[in-house]
């Protein structure tokens, strides 16, 4: 079993970044992304504190937009706000939400154009039509992580053991737009574990501590671990029981040091990729 190193991966994409903004600045284009904050949670507060950081080290603007009071027409308003804004390129609405706020509803007020997480429920959409868009950076990390390892997707089976809009639906979409024969699996999903043996690259997005097992995975297969649940010292597990599953798969991403460092690089390609694309509009 080999580990699939997404902080290399991440490294590699933050250079090519770095070359596209110091271009585009060349040509008098700042590429600037925001972040709309409506939350003092302190894992949300460290996440926006190391986006900024990762923006401004590749020479990406990064502006933290923070809401005194974070109610739903303070965070549309906002979002209307940047996303008429020509100097913000790519736009984030950070989570959790106020009670009774979902990012559904308030994505709907993110250009598409500026939606470099696919908040805007016509993302996903435009995703599922194979058209031009931005997937959600984790999601589009999955299919990253397996394209920097030069997997054959066209025809492979892929199982997604998880079915949210912000990673299970829309990796998903990307397998299936690479040609891939897709089974998603959720809560209801009789025989899981039998599922997912059938799998040549098995996702795990379910949010469930170690609950993918050795039990789960065919011998050989590749295995990417989504998942990023805290534990009680303070560090993060996947939804992968690791040494288990390791036995077993022939590539796996580990927790931390995955999925995680390649969706930060991704948020800030698409920003990059966002500012050329305002080039060309009217």
């Amino acid at each position: 079993m080999s580990d699939i190193d997404g902080r290399a991966v991440a490294k590699a994409l933050r250079a090519e970044v770095a070359a596209e903004a110091a271009r585009l600045r060349s040509e008098g284009v700042a590429p600037t992304l925001a972040v709309v904050v409506p939350t003092d949670d302190e894992g949300t507060a460290w996440y926006v504190r190391s986006i900024k950081k990762a923006a401004e080290k590749e020479g990406l603007d990064c502006r933290i937009e923070h809401l005194k009071e974070p109610d739903k027409d303070a965070i549309t308003a906002k979002l209307r706000e940047l996303s008429g804004d020509d100097s913000v390129h790519g736009v984030i609405c950070q989570t959790p939400l106020p009670e009774g706020v979902s990012l559904g509803e308030v994505g709907w007020y993110i250009d598409p154009m500026k939606d470099v997480d696919g908040a805007n429920p016509e993302s996903l959409g435009r995703l599922a039509q194979g058209r031009r868009t931005f997937a959600p950076a984790t999601a589009a990390a999955v299919l990253e992580l397996l394209g920097r390892e030069d997997l054959v997707l066209e025809g492979a089976k892929a199982v997604v053991v998880g079915r949210s809009n912000v990673v299970g639906k829309p990796a998903a979409l990307l397998l299936l737009n690479e040609s891939a024969t897709v089974t998603v699996c959720h809560s209801r999903t009789k025989d899981l574990a039998a599922v997912c043996r059938e799998a040549d690259v098995l996702v795990a997005a379910v949010g469930r501590a170690g609950m993918i097992g050795a039990d789960f995975v065919k011998p050989g297969a590749t295995v990417i671990d989504v998942g990023t649940n805290p534990t009680e010292d303070g560090g993060l597990v996947g939804d992968v029981d690791y040494a288990a599953v390791a036995e077993v798969a022939g590539r796996l991403t580990p927790v931390p040091g995955g999925v995680g460092p390649v969706t930060t690089a991704l948020l800030l390609r698409h920003t990059v990729t966002a500012a050329e694309l305002s080039k060309t509009r009217d």
